[in-house]
């Protein structure tokens, strides 16, 4: 499904577009991927000077089920800003004659959190921009055997620079001498010694 919106001629357009509620699964930071497209404002006739290029991306933690399709959720509830996406390509008109649509992909993640999920909110205020796709995903450090020691799945950590130390458990026929078997689960989902 692809969400347009295209009120460039009105002034003061405030348009929200919320996800139904997204279970965290664990995760204390969490990645949105963005695929969208945006005119660009100087290519539309006669336009005023409401157009916009950008739109903002919010979250709201929770750990419980609040919105529904009856309820102003979007207007009352105190969204955090994730932070305002701008388009690296936009399309004119001729662009847009041939078909040529100039996709633009953008990452961004926020935390720490620690609640029993979110929503993720769009708002626009005055651009003419297709929202194509959103893809939500977190990072872990896959279950690994490593020097003759077994380490679990790992979440990585509320921020990107974030380690999470990670217990190894010895495999069979194989036993720790001194110091704790451990590895660290990096922000990337990688591990490090």
């Amino acid at each position: 499904r692809t969400y347009q919106v295209c009120n460039v001629f009105d002034s003061s357009q405030n348009n929200w577009l919320l996800t139904t509620f997204i279970d965290r699964r664990g995760a204390q930071r969490i990645y949105v991927e963005i695929r969208f497209t945006v005119r660009d404002c100087s290519s539309i006739p006669n336009v005023p000077g409401s157009c916009k290029e950008t739109f903002n991306l919010y979250y709201y933690e929770t750990d419980s089920v609040i919105a529904t399709k009856g309820s102003a959720f979007w207007m009352e509830a105190p969204y955090l800003k994730v932070d305002t996406i701008a388009a690296d390509e936009s399309f004119s008109q001729v662009d847009f004659g041939g078909r040529l649509m100039k996709v633009n992909t953008e990452v961004r993640s926020f935390g720490p959190l620690s609640k029993n999920g979110f929503y993720l909110a769009f708002q626009d205020y005055g651009a003419c921009m297709s929202l194509l796709s959103v893809r939500v995903f977190y990072k872990k450090c896959p279950s690994v055997v490593q020097n003759f020691a077994i380490f679990p799945e790992t979440m990585t950590g509320a921020e990107s620079t974030s380690l999470v130390i990670a217990r190894g458990i010895c495999i069979p026929n194989s036993e720790e001498v001194d110091v704790p078997i451990k590895l660290y689960c990096n922000g990337d989902g990688e591990w490090m010694v």
